[in-house]
């Protein structure tokens, strides 16, 4: 006779390894499976997200990171339950729900950028990203709040639409900006995974400040096409989620050629055939050479207790194995030179007109000059002055200067790299954690990321104690290195273990699934 073993609520024969899915830890790969056992179903998993923002968006903690949710998202779940039975899944991100800032195009959802004149701006077209993402089967779940990119808020508000977001790991301070939004709901787990974008750190900076993992990409290697910019040179689009496991797998869906966004031909033949997940090794700290970026370490008070835990993750990287390389310095003072080596205040009007130009014409904005007509007052004083200063960039000398200083930059990093033989840099991304909402850092973060278009990943490295705010590591490498980059993180966070989900938002009854 089979003697049977109760567990949960589950029964199983005596000997079976139960399998335990925990929704708020869980990443694509554990979903797909409890998925492909019969355990769960995308209808089943959009559900239980829904109930985590009823309870928590709005009520509880209030984190008001909800701009516009998917209302028949439920459906479309069933629709790709169904297509699962008689096909199989489309990818790894097959029925599972995704948050957007809410800057990239949606054409069944308006796209607002945060600013109240567009709040009802639906597009004609899906951005480009969203449309891969619809293609793999992904269902876009949540639009959600940013730092407003045409508008100014109230002081400490993210945006004219929705107000101000907390953050969930201390509701007295800033989930970041601009993709704070983004970021604020992964960490509550309104949804699985989510992109961001940057045009200094809004993906870096939410991505620290929500205890997140983030990719800032290589410059070119995920399109920005229906996504609204304010430099057409530094904009990226950025991956984020609870796990290097599940950034990877998103970076799988979102990057490659897009002919409407030609920075994207810089990637072709130079991004893996295999998946990025497949490069993901809990060994794969052993043997790397990690040069330790001692010019983006800030000194003083504030910045000690961040910097500790920092150094605390270096140590537990040569446990695991890497090499480390201490100190690696260009011999330059790097941060005045990053402070003045933005391009996206000369770029963003020419950035917008193009977004403006895609949506067609029955939106409610259409042209940067109608910016500046329906928006009035509340567009930023920075915007308006930038359109009456210039209108060309041709002849622009100190446009021209930053653009080299940018080069000299990447040119530096990558031969520094090159001449140590290391496989990545790593350095705090900031040693200070997330300000009050109505407070101001000057030295926090750093943009180098950006301003060279190199590709950088952050991993959580722990908590202050006074705010319980997240600081994070950053991994930085040479173009198109991503693979390189999700191997040593993921080992770096397999060894370290230092997420942990808020305690503002736990777990809800039913997300624990035994099968």
């Amino acid at each position: 006779m089979m003697c049977l073993v109760v567990l949960g609520t589950g029964v199983i024969p005596n000997g079976t390894q139960a399998e335990t899915l925990s929704l708020t830890t869980a990443t694509v790969e554990d979903i797909q499976k409890a998925m492909d056992a019969g355990a769960l179903t995308s209808e089943k998993l959009v559900s239980m997200y829904l109930k985590r923002v009823d309870a928590y968006n709005l009520r509880g903690p209030k984190i008001n990171a909800v701009i516009n949710l998917k209302t028949n998202a439920l459906e479309e779940a069933r629709l790709l339950d169904l297509e699962r039975k008689e096909k199989g899944p489309r990818s790894l991100l097959h029925g599972v729900p995704v948050v957007l800032k809410d800057l990239f195009d949606t054409m069944d959802m308006p796209t607002t950028c945060g600013f109240l004149p567009m709040k009802d701006s639906i597009p004609r077209y899906d951005a480009h990203v969203v449309k891969k993402l619809r293609e793999a089967g992904a269902i876009i779940l949540i639009k959600a709040n940013m730092s407003d990119w045409f508008g100014t808020p109230k002081p400490g508000d993210q945006s004219t639409v929705l107000g101000r977001t907390v953050n969930a790991y201390n509701t007295d301070i800033t989930p970041g900006g601009s993709s704070g939004g983004t970021g604020a709901a992964l960490a509550a787990v309104f949804s699985q995974v989510g992109l961001g974008s940057e045009t200094g750190v809004s993906i870096r900076n939410p991505t620290a400040n929500n205890s997140l993992v983030g990719l800032a990409p290589t410059r070119g290697l995920i399109s920005r096409t229906g996504q609204t910019m304010t430099s057409f040179n530094q904009e990226r689009c950025g991956p984020m989620g609870r796990s290097v496991f599940d950034v990877a797998a998103l970076t799988d869906i979102v990057h490659g050629f897009d002919v409407e966004d030609l920075l994207t031909k810089d990637s072709i033949g130079k991004t893996p055939a295999a998946s990025y997940t497949s490069f993901l090794d809990i060994n794969g700290l052993k043997g790397a050479r990690i040069g330790i970026f001692r010019d983006l370490f800030r000194k003083g008070p504030m910045h000690a207790e961040g910097t500790k835990m920092i150094e605390e993750a270096i140590a537990v990287m040569k446990a695991a194995g890497a090499t480390i390389i201490d100190p690696i310095s260009t011999g330059l003072d790097l941060f005045p030179i990053l402070s003045e080596s933005r391009s996206n205040y000369y770029e963003g009007q020419f950035s917008f007109e193009m977004y403006f130009n895609r949506l067609g014409p029955d939106a409610p904005i259409r042209s940067v000059e109608e910016l500046l007509v329906k928006g009035g007052d509340l567009v930023k004083p920075r915007i308006r002055q930038a359109i009456m200063e210039f209108d060309s960039l041709q002849h622009l000398n100190e446009y021209h200067a930053i653009l080299k200083t940018q080069t000299m930059l990447h040119t530096l990093v990558v031969d520094l790299m090159e001449k140590y033989q290391l496989d990545a840099l790593v350095h705090p991304f900031k040693t200070v954690p997330p300000e009050g909402h109505l407070e101001r850092h000057l030295e926090k973060d750093n943009p180098l990321s950006s301003v060279t278009g190199l590709p950088a990943v952050l991993v959580p490295a722990g908590y202050t104690k006074a705010v319980n705010g997240p600081i994070s590591v950053e991994f930085l490498g040479t173009p198109f290195s991503e693979p390189t980059l999700f191997k040593l993180a993921y080992a770096y966070e397999q060894h370290s273990k230092m997420r942990k989900n808020p305690e503002l938002t736990p777990a809800l009854p039913g997300e624990t699934i035994q099968y």
